[in-house]
C-alpha cells in the first residue's frame, strides 16, 4: 500500500490573444477497490464553470469554456490517492480466449474491446501469437508472453513517435514510448480474442527505476471473468502494482486523452506539462516537459506572422 500526492499542471500559452476556448478533460483518478481517492481538486485559470459527467467507459470527465480573450490557460489537478494492488503476478487460471466468447457475446463493451485494428502488418502479429499457442494457452499466459515480447523486441526511445504514429509504423520502427507499446500490446491481445483496454495514468518513481516514471504513463488491462481487470505494463514488462495510478480507460489513446479542446483565433501555441509526486516519507519527484504540438499549416502560419508584424 502507498499514498501519493500528485500535482499535474498543464499550461497553454498563445502568441496572440485567443477566445472561446472549449475543453474536455480526463484528469480524475479512478476510485475502485485497489485505488482510493482521498482528495482531488481541479483549478483552472479564469475560474470557468465546469460540467461533470461519465463517459462510455466510466471515466469522470469535465467540460469547460473560457470565452473571454486570453493569452494563457493553466489547468491544475491535485490528487491524493491510496494505492493497494501490490500483487505483481495474478493468480494462475485456466481461462482461455475461447472460454470468454459467450460472455463477450452478451456484453457489448467486452465485445467492442476485443476487436483489433485493421493493419497492414497483421501477419507479424499472427505469427507471434501462433508461436505462443495463443488459441490454447490461458489468457494470463498469453498476456504475459505478449508483454514480455514487446519489452524484449522494442526499444524505449523518446521523440521518434507522436499521437499520430500508427501501429504499422511502430511495428516497423520497433521503437517508441509507453503509449506506442500499449497500442501494440492491445493489437496482440485483441487479435488473440482477449478483451483489453488502454489505460492512462502515472507510474510513481521508486527504487526500481521503471521507464516512464514521474510523467503521464500508459499501460493495458485485460479482462478476466475470475479476477476482473488486470493491468500489464509493456514498457517495463510487469503487471501493475502499487506505484501505478490509474486516470482513465478506453479503446485507445484517443478515448483517454487527458485534455483536448479548441479555440477561436490565430495564434501559435505552446504547451508544457509538469507532474509533481510527493510521498508519505517526504520524498518528492518532479518532471516538466514541453509537448510537441501539431504543425500549423503554412497558410495559417503566414497569417499569424503578418498579424504579429502589424503589432510591432
Amino acid at each position: 500500500m502507498a499514498i501519493f500526492k500528485i500535482t499535474h499542471i498543464t499550461k497553454y500559452q498563445y502568441s496572440l490573444p485567443i477566445k472561446e476556448s472549449i475543453n474536455e478533460i480526463r484528469l480524475f483518478p479512478h476510485h475502485f477497490k485497489d485505488q482510493e481517492v482521498l482528495d482531488h481538486q481541479l483549478l483552472i485559470s479564469h475560474d470557468p464553470e465546469i460540467e461533470y459527467f461519465r463517459d462510455y467507459y466510466g471515466n469522470r470527465v469535465a467540460n469547460f469554456n473560457n470565452l473571454a480573450a486570453h493569452n494563457e490557460m493553466t489547468i491544475e489537478s491535485r490528487m491524493t490517492v491510496r494505492v493497494n494492488h501490490s500483487l505483481k503476478i495474478p493468480e494462475a487460471e485456466i481461462t482461455t480466449a475461447k472460454d470468454l466468447q459467450e460472455e463477450k457475446n452478451n456484453d457489448i463493451t467486452l465485445l467492442r474491446l476485443s476487436y483489433p485494428e485493421t493493419i497492414a502488418r497483421q501477419q507479424d502479429i499472427d505469427a507471434v501469437l501462433a508461436s505462443f499457442d495463443a488459441a490454447n494457452n490461458s489468457i494470463i499466459t498469453v498476456a504475459q508472453l505478449c508483454n514480455e515480447y514487446i519489452f524484449n523486441n522494442f526499444t524505449y526511445t523518446k521523440g521518434i513517435t507522436n499521437i499520430e504514429t500508427t501501429i504499422d509504423e511502430i511495428l516497423e520502427l520497433k521503437k517508441g514510448v509507453c503509449q506506442d507499446f500499449a497500442h501494440v500490446l492491445l493489437q496482440f491481445l485483441r487479435t488473440a480474442g482477449i478483451p483489453s483496454r488502454y489505460v492512462s495514468g502515472y507510474v510513481c518513481p521508486n527504487e526500481s527505476g521503471l521507464r516512464g516514471e514521474g510523467a503521464t504513463h500508459a499501460w493495458v488491462e485485460i479482462y478476466s471473468p475470475i479476477q476482473g481487470w488486470l493491468g500489464l505494463d509493456p514498457t517495463n514488462n510487469i503487471w501493475t502494482m502499487d506505484n501505478h495510478v490509474k486516470l482513465s480507460v478506453g479503446r485507445n489513446f484517443y478515448d483517454c486523452t487527458l485534455i483536448k479542446g479548441t479555440f477561436k483565433g490565430l495564434a501559435r501555441q505552446t504547451l508544457s506539462v509538469s507532474v509533481s509526486i510527493r510521498y508519505e516519507d517526504g520524498r518528492h519527484f518532479e518532471e516538466m516537459n514541453d509537448v510537441q504540438l501539431e504543425k500549423i499549416p503554412q497558410e495559417i502560419n503566414e497569417q499569424i506572422s503578418y498579424i504579429e508584424q502589424q503589432q510591432q
